[in-house]
């Protein structure tokens, strides 16, 4: 059990041994507030008597009590809530950080997407410089058998004044002219094929 301090204090010029268990500095300060507000009051109401001023006193300092009491309870009410937004405001950081997070694993990845159609891109432009150069060389090709084409018609029609002796050598140039023919129209499906995948490819480089 604690020992209890005994303090003698003056309160409005009269003497008092208190007894408690607060510390002796406590006690005296207590005695020194309601002294002052005795003297307080008695400088309002000089007419009052000590006892009078003693009740007065002892309602204003429990009107002061509840006042301090009624503001402790809003300071609890606003500090519960201020504990309340500062948990909302963590939540939001913790998912703001979430999907910051989220963003930048995203970003990652498209980076990584846009690298690989780069590569892919690549590719398919040495493809279509291939496709050209073949599609080129086609149609040299196509130009020197048109050429020949050309001058094989030119001999048909230049033995045509000599059928009667030159007509096996005109069946023989026939049957190699359609020979040429098919050969060419083979060519010309191989370019129009070509072209088409010429045009697919440029479609998709642009």
């Amino acid at each position: 059990m604690e020992e209890q301090s005994r303090v003698t204090v003056k309160v409005y010029g009269q003497e008092f041994t208190i007894s408690g268990d607060q510390p002796r500095a406590h006690i005296m300060k207590i005695a020194d507030h309601v002294d002052r507000k005795m003297h307080e009051l008695a400088g309002e109401i000089p007419s009052c008597s000590t006892g009078m001023l003693a009740m007065l006193t002892a309602v204003n300092t429990a009107d002061e009590y509840y006042q301090v009491q009624n503001s402790i309870e809003e300071l609890k009410v606003k500090n519960a809530q201020l504990e309340k937004d500062a948990q909302h405001y963590v939540q939001l950081w913790d998912e703001a950080k979430k999907n910051f997070l989220q963003h930048k694993e995203d970003a990652q990845q498209a980076i990584e997407q846009k690298d690989a159609l780069q590569r892919q891109l690549g590719e398919k432009i040495e493809e279509l410089r291939e496709l050209r150069a073949q599609y080129l060389s086609s149609e040299e090709q196509r130009d020197v058998l048109q050429r020949k084409i050309d001058n094989l018609m030119e001999r048909v029609e230049a033995q045509e004044e000599e059928k009667e002796s030159g007509l096996a050598l005109v069946k023989e140039m026939e049957s190699r002219c359609k020979d040429m023919e098919n050969s060419f129209f083979d060519l010309q499906m191989e370019n129009i094929q070509l072209k088409a995948e010429l045009d697919r490819y440029k479609n998709i480089v642009e």
